[in-house]
């Protein structure tokens, strides 16, 4: 019997322990004993499954959550990482030596970190729009082996056909990379869409509580077994005390993000009508330019909206220093609402320029919306963009 997301997300990759509890228990281990030295070599050569060093990931509370990540995403292997930026490092250095293409817009990490230090070490590296299709295929054609994007992108909410650009890389034996953290599991499957890579910053939205910071990165097996090297050495393994953090919040993920998919969808209508809002970023509007595509490769929306500010980059700074309910923070996916100008924080270190071109405007405000109540941030919304009007904030 297939079992549904909700009850993979609780009992997937769970291990009993001998005294009963139905959580996999904390192993705060580093290293473990065995038997005899065949035992611990079957454990190193791979021929028995086991525990035996943390740094390696070969710890009981790390496997069960592991079992469990590839699960949600009908992956056949996944890894932790002590980030998503690790995951991405990771995957870079193993499959992205013939050359990576990043399609669309990007967290500014993953754009530094392609654009700066992953060149700094040879690899070709070229950062496209969503819309330059024909531009990637031609540097696939070129001999560059990997593409990465997310859909929907940060933060302009770009809605990118998973199906087609996979179909486009593997007609040139290219691999595809999905940064899967705005939708999370819960409203996207990429593998099933045709992608070989599924990657999360699992601090976002399969933490859910502003409390870890860890990585995913899942995939087919043939293609996994390589990046562990890399994450074995690099020493990006994620702790065991963490990893148990995350395995709790799986627990809850659906019923946070199927109540975060409707709070957004409200809050996206609602800025839609503010007449200080001059345009909302959101997959769910009828009007918005991926709409159609999300329907169609999506099960729900998503909890992030960005809108642009009537007034230019002052008065959305004026708009977000009003704010009550939501949080002047960076970071997303948590349970209370936050609130954060991409210029100053996720896209501060692009050159105003490149912003630009992206799109991404010093108007623009995303929102990280919670577990609040619908009304309560709609009337917060609306009292600062109200406050910010009357000071003369609009033009």
């Amino acid at each position: 019997m297939s079992e549904g997301l909700s009850t993979r997300c609780v009992h997937a990759g769970e291990i009993e322990d001998a005294h009963g509890s139905p959580h996999t228990p904390i192993y705060n281990t580093t290293t473990f004993k065995f038997p005899s030295t065949a035992d611990l070599l079957d454990v190193v050569d791979g021929r028995k499954p086991g525990s035996l060093y943390t740094r390696y990931g070969l710890n009981p509370t790390i496997q069960a959550l592991e079992a469990k990540l590839a699960s949600l995403e009908g992956a056949e292997m996944a890894w932790a990482f002590c980030s998503g930026m690790a995951a991405e490092a990771a995957l870079f250095f193993t499959h992205g030596r013939e050359g990576i293409v990043c399609l669309g817009d990007a967290y500014g990490g993953t754009l530094e970190l392609l654009g700066d230090q992953i060149r700094m070490l040879g690899t070709r590296t070229h950062l496209l729009l969503g819309r330059e299709l024909d531009l990637a295929e031609s540097r696939l054609a070129d001999g560059c082996g990997l593409v990465f994007l997310e859909t929907p992108t940060n933060p302009t909410l770009e809605v990118l056909d998973i199906r087609r650009i996979a179909d486009m890389c593997h007609r040139h034996a290219a691999l595809l990379v999905v940064d899967n953290t705005f939708a999370s599991p819960v409203n996207q499957s990429p593998l099933a869409l045709g992608a070989d890579f599924v990657v999360h910053s699992a601090t976002k939205y399969l933490g859910g509580h502003s409390d870890i910071t860890a990585g995913v990165l899942a995939g087919r097996k043939d293609l996994m077994m390589p990046v562990w090297a890399w994450r074995k050495n690099l020493g990006s393994m994620i702790a065991p005390e963490t990893a148990a953090l995350l395995s709790r919040s799986l627990r809850t993920l659906v019923v946070r993000v199927e109540r975060q998919n409707r709070t957004a969808q409200a809050v996206a209508e609602a800025m839609a009508r503010h007449a200080q809002v001059a345009r909302v970023y959101y997959p769910g509007l009828p009007d918005f330019p991926g709409h159609e595509l999300a329907r169609a490769q999506m099960q729900g929306f998503g909890g992030m909206v960005s809108i642009e500010v009537k007034g230019g980059g002052e008065a959305a700074t004026r708009v977000a220093d009003r704010l009550k309910l939501f949080a002047l923070a960076p970071s997303l996916g948590g349970a209370e609402s936050l609130v954060t100008q991409p210029c100053t924080t996720t896209h501060h270190g692009l050159p105003p320029e490149e912003r630009a071109r992206r799109g991404i405007s010093d108007a623009m405000l995303r929102l990280s919306v919670g577990l609040e109540d619908a009304a309560d941030l709609i009337a917060d919304l609306e009292q600062a963009l109200d406050g910010t009007s009357r000071r003369g904030g609009t033009t």
